[in-house]
């Protein structure tokens, strides 16, 4: 059991995590002559780090996941899920973003792509959140570090923010805030056997080249905000913020969140320290809720394929449930620790 943790912990730490890099990037730093301990050289550091990070993993797999939906095509999704309707539906793609590792921004293209296909709003909005908020990834090192009874906690909280969230919206009837070259695209059923190796190539690298010059500006300020966060904001301000004596923690917790682009593994040292210096349990994974599933460049992505008044009713569900569940860790955390 040991040797499994410490095998997933490396592929957490050295390969999503790429800690090797930051490192590599820090004496390059040094060489150069900065400081990567001081607040400029850990910004530059973080930052440089951050990009090349967020981009490798975001190119991977959006490449993977374009390739794969080669063979499936959102209109095959769409007759599988089909087959469920009302509340069961919600589940089933709640369900289904669990066991999808995608962060925030890379969950949207399939996101999109279903929309096309003509899921309902409910369904996919539900796939949505569950995402990046709930996987195994995140169950696996929430229960490492914070314990089973928690990390549990936390993924049965998680989904049932995207099953009512999703419900919600689709109880809404927001289908026309949907942006016109969504609800218009013809998910096109080709056969597969038409498409060669080379083609589902090209494919999957179109829609790579396509995503990332969308997204990489927003990326880049988004990261820029968390390097600022990171280095120039003191510990003790945050912990004062964010402590046991504040009812507020929760609230201020989740909004700090929204500017930082990570996933849940990036957060846990923060969340860790937080907790550690006396932070309620609620608070941090507020926090934590708050970064994954509301970051800035997954907002402005999704902002391309939704109108503002879908994007905000989105956005003030999951802000609401965050909160509330946050609390809710608040109440019941002697139960848990």
């Amino acid at each position: 059991m040991e040797f499994l943790r410490n095998g997933w912990l490396f592929i957490q730490n050295q390969v999503l995590g790429m800690k090797w890099l930051s490192e590599v990037i820090g004496n390059g730093l040094a060489a150069l002559g900065m400081d990567p301990g001081s607040r400029w050289g850990g910004s530059v550091q973080f930052f440089i780090y951050d990009v090349i990070k967020i981009m490798v993993l975001l190119t991977c797999l959006i490449f993977v996941i374009s390739y794969i939906q080669s063979y499936f095509p959102p209109e095959r999704a769409k007759r599988i899920l089909g087959r469920f309707h009302g509340l069961g539906a919600n589940c089933t793609a709640a369900l289904l973003g669990t066991v999808t590792p995608f962060c925030s921004c890379s969950s949207i293209p399939l996101f999109m792509g279903f929309t096309g296909a003509g899921l309902p709003l409910s369904v996919t909005f539900s796939f949505l959140i569950s995402s990046p908020m709930v996987d195994l990834g995140s169950l696996v090192l929430l229960m490492s570090i914070f314990g089973w009874k928690v990390a549990v906690a936390y993924v049965m909280l998680g989904l049932v923010i995207a099953v009512a969230g999703g419900t919600v919206i689709g109880r809404l009837h927001m289908e026309d805030q949907v942006e016109e070259f969504i609800r218009r695209a013809k998910a096109a059923d080709i056969p597969q056997e038409e498409l060669t190796v080379k083609d589902r190539v090209e494919y999957a690298w179109e829609q790579v080249v396509s995503t990332t010059k969308k997204v990489l500006p927003y990326i880049l300020i988004g990261v820029g905000i968390g390097a600022f966060i990171h280095n120039w904001i003191p510990e003790e301000f945050i912990v004062k913020l964010l402590g046991t004596g504040n009812p507020l923690g929760v609230v201020i917790a989740a909004v700090a969140g929204i500017p930082m682009y990570a996933d849940i593994f990036g957060t846990i040292p923060i969340a860790e320290a937080l907790l550690g210096k006396g932070a309620h349990l609620g608070v941090v994974l507020a926090f934590m809720m708050g970064v994954t599933t509301l970051s800035v460049p997954s907002l402005i992505m999704l902002r391309r394929a939704v109108r503002p008044k879908l994007l905000a009713v989105f956005t003030g569900i999951c802000f609401t449930g965050i909160v509330l569940v946050g609390y809710c860790f608040n109440a019941i955390q002697h139960l848990l620790v």
